[in-house]
């Protein structure tokens, strides 16, 4: 007897899944989220706290209403200022020469003992302007024990609150000054 032919109909290969090759997906590595950084502080420079009296922040001047200029207030706000930057400038002055004689080394590589000598010649020529600084601020102090602080030099008018707190050792009024400049850049350019 002859065969039958099979009847079954046959599903095309590509609509038949593949079992047996199956392999997973490659993942993309996972990618890492970016860290958050804390906000930055601003390190302002330590100051000595004494027993009498700590050391805070001082605002600016905030005058009354009618105050006569370089009244009492005026005059002890302005002398803390000075006194308060005095007193930084100081202790600057002490950690640079604390830092030149501990680092002090030799260097047997010329290149490392130039760069020792640059980086101390700088912070020598920034306290030198500091020493001078604390030169104007000490004649700024004296200038306000004979009241004589906060008029210019040059035409005897207000110096004004605002200057005095950008620039507490200016000695001359804004219009004197900027003749000053003009002068100056006149004779030397």
């Amino acid at each position: 007897m002859p065969k039958k032919a099979d009847t079954k109909k046959i599903k095309p290969a590509a609509a038949k899944p593949n079992i047996s090759k199956k392999v997973a997906p490659k993942k993309a590595p996972a990618k890492k989220a970016p860290a958050k950084k804390a906000p930055a502080k601003k390190l302002l420079p330590r100051k000595k706290v004494s027993a009498k009296k700590s050391s805070m922040a001082i605002s600016s001047y905030s005058g009354k209403k009618g105050e006569k200029y370089m009244s009492a207030r005026m005059r002890k706000h302005f002398t803390s200022v000075l006194l308060q930057w005095r007193e930084h400038l100081i202790d600057e002055m002490q950690k640079t020469f604390d830092h030149l004689k501990n680092k002090g080394e030799s260097y047997a590589d010329p290149i490392d003992r130039a760069s020792q000598e640059e980086e101390f010649a700088f912070e020598l020529r920034t306290r030198d302007r500091e020493r001078k600084l604390i030169s104007k601020i000490s004649k700024s102090l004296e200038q306000i024990k004979i009241n004589d602080y906060g008029y210019c030099y040059a035409c005897g008018i207000e110096i004004g609150v605002k200057r005095l707190e950008a620039r507490p050792t200016a000695t001359h009024c804004i219009d004197c000054k900027t003749l000053d400049e003009i002068k100056e850049k006149q004779l030397s350019g």
